[in-house]
């Protein structure tokens, strides 16, 4: 995974980006960074262009 396709994780630690979540198959939630992510999206993101600004 890129920093440029997924830059919530750039600045993020590694507590942060280890405390994960699976709310249900296939979907994923980092509380602490408060991004949420679907297999789908991780694995071609191209598919799914950013819906959200980082800091916004």
């Amino acid at each position: 995974m890129s920093y440029g396709d997924f830059p919530w994780f750039k600045d993020a630690s590694v507590a942060g980006i280890l405390n994960v979540e699976q709310p249900r198959p296939g979907h994923f939630h980092w509380p602490d960074l408060d991004v949420d992510l679907g297999i789908e999206a991780m694995e071609d993101p191209g598919r799914f262009p950013l819906r959200a600004k980082v800091g916004a």
